[in-house]
């Protein structure tokens, strides 16, 4: 049976993680353990975790009370703290979604067949009012594409335990940097790409991704969306994680080093020169392009 440690990080989520941890439980095909870290809440996550955890030897609540301000310093909490190598398999699992029964048995087909060190996929996202979409992230891979997206979400990602374990031990190494990135999702694709690490992207989706108000980043589609990138592109954020990644991996990607400026910050001729490298997606391509050129990136 194929041993999977699944880190879940949590905050104020109580609402929704009965459904959520039910859904991870009943994987079929392999054998789950669950790693819950808990960002300081005020809805009883805690107490509730604690409670599963007593009744359940699945469940592993890590020690809590720690403010961590954000998922992505959540996880990297969890991948710090969790030994997991003693498992086949590490995946990511957000508080409010539903697994489909099969999620963790197609990843690891997916991953055995193609001889990747890690997994993602398409995810269907809903809505209270009944409305679902599919997320489409399974676009081919460009040369630099980790540098300026994730994979897709995070909560859809697999990974094999020997390439895991080399992460941690980079995140450690550089715990203070990796503290400031936002998206964690977006810094695992990043490192194991910049590594040469392989990387398998599955157009089926095998999980329902919640939408509500309380999303740190959801869908990210239509014209709301659309606003809201043109806002993080102006106000710097975007270029801020961009600059972020790329000086931590600078030393593992060909042509980068050179690109960075003393201050750290990648060169215009850099992203003009390779346009066409930058993001997996056409019209993306284009977008930020035609956002360098006006000099709003």
């Amino acid at each position: 049976m194929v041993e999977i440690a699944v880190l879940l990080a949590a905050y104020n989520g109580v609402q929704w993680l009965p459904a959520q941890v039910e859904s991870i439980l009943k994987q079929k095909y392999v054998r789950v353990t669950i790693f819950v870290s808990v960002d300081s809440s005020s809805d009883g996550t805690e107490a509730f975790i604690s409670q599963l955890s007593l009744d359940n030897s699945q469940i592993k609540i890590l020690p809590y009370g720690e403010r961590f301000g954000g998922a992505a310093r959540n996880f990297f909490r969890l991948i710090r703290d969790v030994d997991f190598s003693d498992f086949d398999y590490v995946a990511l699992a957000d508080q409010d979604d539903i697994w489909l029964e099969n999620k963790l048995a197609a990843a690891h087909d997916k991953i055995s067949s193609s001889g990747a060190s890690a997994y993602s996929g398409n995810v269907m996202a809903f809505w209270p009012d009944g409305r679902e979409a599919l997320l489409n992230k399974v676009q081919p891979q460009r040369t630099y594409d980790f540098l300026f997206e994730a994979a897709g979400p995070g909560c859809s990602y697999v990974l094999k335990t020997a390439d895991a374990l080399e992460f941690k031990r980079f995140i450690v190494a550089n715990w203070s940097r990796v503290g400031e990135v936002s998206l964690h999702d977006w810094l695992l694709y990043a490192w194991f790409r910049a590594n040469g690490r392989p990387w398998y992207m599955d157009a089926v989706p095998h999980m329902l991704y919640r939408q509500h108000n309380s999303n740190q980043f959801g869908a990210n589609s239509g014209f709301k969306a659309l606003v809201s990138r043109l806002s993080l592109l102006r106000n710097g954020w975007y270029r801020a994680e961009v600059n972020k990644i790329s000086n931590l991996l600078s030393d593992k990607v060909q042509g980068l080093p050179n690109a960075l400026s003393n201050e750290g910050d990648i060169s215009r001729s850099f992203l003009i020169r390779n346009w066409s490298k930058l993001r997996r997606r056409f019209r993306d391509r284009i977008f930020l392009l035609v956002m360098v050129v006006l000099g709003v990136f």
